[in-house]
């Protein structure tokens, strides 16, 4: 988020901004101090008065110019090697080297101004505290400014013997002069002071920012972890209930199927088993083939594998052998006509198919008690037509003249709509009459080439799940 971004760069950027004012308040004070100096030595040296003045310093100054080069110069490095230090690129190794040559160019641009001016070590602790920070890195710190200041404590006392003092300068002038060169000087390094508490603070600040912004996001992130779960927890639900919807579907279609065909050829064998007793033996035969079928059927479903026949027979084959088994052991008259069979079916497809006439023949049987049938399959205009019409007693009706759906139309309405088709049934019982018909619309894909790298790549699963 645009906002966002903006809160997080704030205090980066006033933190770069802090410590480029004080990098040119130093500069602008090494040269104020050193062109003091330097034009103060000129005006000694025009007035005649050098001896003099030399006769009074502990040693020999540098010349104007280089007392005015020298610290200018030393205080370039100082930010060349604080601009490199504070890069987050270079190798550790040049970091502390970075480090090494601001210590030396401070210490040269202090000598060089003779000890009047100590302010630019706080552009190496500035630089320091922009590297290090959290609690280990923060002890760090603490021990290279120690370090830093115990080395310029040392190189100071060290040079003390062979610097010219700022008060040698300001000797040259009167004493109302001398009094306010001297408060500006003050005035001068407890601005610096200052100047260096205000980086501080916006430091402070920054982490401080960037502590909530942390905790922001862990709060955000364990927020998004529990919706997680619960979205996990709600997609193994709805994975649960699709898988036992699906189990529902395929034991009412296969058992129930199987069922009907067993309890219609056991009527016709209670009856001929007296009369016809050859007879009752083919139909108990055929009986039994049925629920061996029944019992490979459930257990193919429930491996989520395809109906018996639709594995070992094309499409067509499979309908033919289904309805012909069927009529063989319930005694209903089915009559299939494919008039135009569909091409280029997935597997998906070809099982919707099948399991709708299957469940239409099954439903005429056992609830409308058929003697006759009609199932007609054909496809006009990129649609697949399944109708089927019976003339048994038809499905119940409420008031309103609507069928009452049962367990099978339910889950043949959830079949064909996985395939983006529609069901469309009307019962006899509605006007007083009797039949049923069932109309079943799926709509054909028409690109045959995806059709075919579709059926590879599925049979290739299928493959590699066996």
């Amino acid at each position: 988020m645009p906002g966002n971004e903006a809160w997080i760069g704030t205090p980066r950027a006033a933190r770069t901004l802090a410590h480029r004012i004080l990098l040119v308040y130093n500069a602008l004070v090494v040269f104020l101090l050193a062109g003091f100096m330097s034009v103060t030595q000129q005006k000694i040296i025009a007035s005649m008065n050098a001896r003099a003045f030399l006769e009074d310093l502990p040693a020999m100054p540098l010349s104007p110019t280089l007392g005015l080069a020298l610290p200018l110069c030393a205080l370039f490095v100082l930010w060349a090697a604080g601009h490199l230090y504070r890069r987050d690129t270079l190798p550790r190794a040049m970091h502390w080297a970075c480090l090494a040559i601001e210590i030396i160019a401070c210490l040269a641009c202090m000598r060089s101004l003779n000890l009047a001016y100590d302010g630019v070590v706080l552009l190496v602790v500035a630089d320091l505290m922009h590297r290090y920070e959290g609690r280990n890195q923060g002890y760090l710190l603490i021990g290279a400014m120690l370090v830093l200041y115990a080395i310029a404590d040392y190189s100071l006392a060290a040079f003390a013997v062979h610097a010219v003092p700022f008060d040698a300068y300001t000797s040259y002038y009167m004493e109302p002069v001398r009094a306010v060169l001297a408060a500006l000087r003050g005035g001068l390094v407890s601005l610096n002071l200052v100047l260096f508490l205000v980086y501080l603070v916006i430091i402070l600040k920054g982490s401080h920012a960037e502590k909530q912004r942390i905790a922001m996001l862990n709060d955000q992130l364990a927020d998004a972890n529990l919706r997680l779960r619960a979205y996990a927890l709600e997609a193994e639900r709805m994975a649960e209930t699709r898988e036992r919807n699906r189990l529902a579907r395929e034991i009412h279609d296969t058992l129930g199927h199987a069922l009907t065909g067993i309890a219609a050829g056991l009527d016709a064998c209670i009856v001929m088993v007296d009369t016809a007793p050859d007879f009752t033996k083919q139909q108990l035969v055929k009986i039994r083939e049925t629920a061996l079928r029944g019992i490979k059927d459930v257990r193919r479903s429930v491996k989520k594998l395809r109906p018996d026949d639709l594995e070992k027979m094309p499409l067509r084959e499979a309908l033919v052998h289904m309805t012909q088994e069927f009529c063989a052991s319930t005694g209903m008259d089915v009559r299939l006509n494919i008039l135009k069979m569909p091409e280029h079916l997935r597997e998906d497809e070809e099982e919707v198919v099948y399991r709708v006439v299957q469940e239409g023949i099954t439903n005429a049987n056992r609830h409308g008690h058929a003697r006759h049938q009609t199932v007609t399959i054909t496809v006009e205009q990129g649609r697949i037509y399944l109708l089927l019409y019976d003339d048994g007693e038809g499905a119940p009706v409420d008031a309103d003249g609507h069928v009452e759906e049962g367990f099978g139309l339910k889950h043949m309405k959830e079949r064909v709509g996985l395939l983006h088709g529609t069901v469309r049934y009307e019962s006899g019982q509605a006007f007083g009459e009797r039949g049923f018909s069932l109309e079943v619309v799926i709509p054909e894909r028409k690109d045959a080439a995806s059709t075919a790298l579709s059926e590879h790549t599925e049979s290739g699963e299928k493959e590699d799940s066996r």
